[in-house]
Formats: structure tokens, C-alpha cells, sequence
């Protein structure tokens, strides 16, 4: 009988893996990896902002990706440094200046490896429900624009078809930054990244239409999270970490696949 701790980790776990999935997939047909580190290193800026407005951390965090994602745009669109040169100040800088803010704020005592490595089995119910109300509106406004995103991966046609890139890309991008602030708790904001990319990386072995690579991901990132729950209770390993090896050996499983076809 599974303790009731455990199985809202399961239950958390399983959340995360259902939206990062699909959602990863647009991070690996963009090739927007650096952004999504970028996003996570600032999460924890968002943390400390969230600490000293007194405030949750997960606002804080989609606080700090509501700041972060428009500055990029701007400075991408009017600045001569390339868009990775971009992205690198702003991850250390953001991730720096968190680190800064934390110092000054000598009255707050937290465990800072919780957040950036997660502590899934520290899931509360409360948690556990903004973690699947959050995915849901998640994936419900990914849904809502999987079709313009799909078409804005190559932007100068969807600009020829008098569609807006830009726009939906400010979007997807602030979709990021909200599954990062609700699965922090999970993963950690250092390890989210690592399930945005390895079940979509996975799932592109075996898929054959965009669709269905979403789906795969979602059902990768789950068994990973499940079995890497399981494999941290038999071998006593830290959660976060434990899910993303999986995931990481379920994808270099793959590989032959990929190769045979």
C-alpha cells in the first residue's frame, strides 16, 4: 500500500509529464533549448521576488517569465548580439541577480536545493492541485494555438500567410515560464528543462506525424516520472534527479531505433 505522500508524488509526477511533453515538442522543433535554460536559471529570481513581495513562489515565478520573455523579444529585435549571446546574459544575470537578492534578505531562511533540484515527494495537496489545474490551462491554451505555433516554426512563410509569429511566439514562450512555476516543486527548476527535451528528443524516433510525437512525449515523460519515483523508493536516490535518468535511459534506448530507420 503506497503511503499518501508517495502517491501525490505519483500523481504530481504524472501532471508534469502530460504538459511538458507536447509543450517540449515545440522547444525541440524550434530549437529552443538555451531559452528554456535561460527561463529555469531565472525562475529563481522569480523566487526571490516571490519571498520578498511575501508572496508564492509560483507567482513569482510567472511574475519573472512575464518580465523576462517581452525584454528578450525587445532586445532581440532591436540589438545586434545574437539571439544565444542574448539569452546567456540574461540566464546568468537573472539567475545572479536571485542569488543577490537572497543575500540581502537576511531574515529569510529556505532550503534553495528544494527549488532547484525539486522535492516531489514534499508535494502537498494544495500543490498537487495548482500543479494539475495549472497543466491543464497549460495545455488547454497550447491546444488553442498548436496551429499557428506549428506554422510559425518556419516564421517568414507564417508571415507570408499573413499569420502572426511573433505574437504566438510570445505566448508559447510565457507557457514555458508558467510550467516551470508549477513544476518546480517537482523537478526543480535546474531539472525541468531536461523533461521539456529528453521525452519530445525520445518520441521523435518513433513518431511520424507532429501529433503524435506530443502524445509519445506525454506517454515517455510519464513512464519516466513513475519509474523513476519507484526506482528513488527502491535505491533510496533524490526524486528529481531519479526521473530524469530515466528518461535519459529510455532515450538513449531509442537511438538504435532512430538508426534502424
Amino acid at each position: 500500500m503506497l503511503d499518501d505522500f508517495f502517491f501525490r508524488a505519483l500523481l504530481a509526477g504524472i501532471a508534469v509529464a502530460l504538459v511538458s511533453g507536447p509543450l517540449g515538442c515545440f522547444v525541440v522543433w524550434r530549437r529552443m533549448a538555451y531559452f528554456g535554460a535561460t527561463m529555469s536559471h531565472g525562475a529563481l529570481l522569480g523566487v526571490a521576488l516571490a519571498f520578498l513581495l511575501n508572496i508564492d513562489p509560483m507567482l513569482g515565478v510567472l511574475i519573472q517569465g512575464a518580465i523576462v520573455v517581452p525584454a528578450f523579444l525587445l532586445l532581440e529585435r532591436y540589438q545586434t548580439l545574437s539571439a544565444d549571446t542574448l539569452l546567456g546574459i540574461l540566464a546568468h544575470g537573472t539567475l545572479a541577480l536571485g542569488l543577490v537578492i537572497f543575500g540581502f534578505m537576511s531574515w529569510v531562511r529556505i532550503d534553495l536545493m528544494a527549488f532547484l533540484f525539486g522535492d516531489i515527494l514534499a508535494v502537498s495537496k494544495q500543490e498537487l492541485a495548482w500543479v494539475w489545474v495549472g497543466g491543464a490551462a497549460v495545455l488547454a491554451i497550447l491546444a488553442y494555438i498548436w496551429r499557428p505555433l506549428l506554422a510559425g516554426t518556419e516564421e517568414e512563410i507564417a508571415a507570408a500567410e499573413g499569420q502572426h509569429p511573433e505574437k504566438t511566439k510570445l505566448v508559447f514562450m510565457l507557457l514555458i515560464a508558467a510550467i516551470i512555476a508549477v513544476s518546480m516543486k517537482i523537478v526543480g527548476i535546474l531539472l525541468i528543462l531536461s523533461m521539456l527535451i529528453i521525452p519530445p528528443a525520445t518520441a521523435r524516433v518513433f513518431a511520424r506525424a507532429p501529433e503524435q510525437m506530443a502524445l509519445i512525449a506525454s506517454g515517455v515523460g510519464v513512464i519516466a516520472a513513475v519509474g523513476g519515483l519507484f526506482a528513488s523508493l527502491l535505491w533510496n536516490t533524490a526524486s528529481g534527479p531519479s526521473i530524469v535518468v530515466t528518461a535519459l535511459i529510455m532515450f538513449l534506448g531509442s537511438l538504435p531505433f532512430g538508426r534502424a530507420r
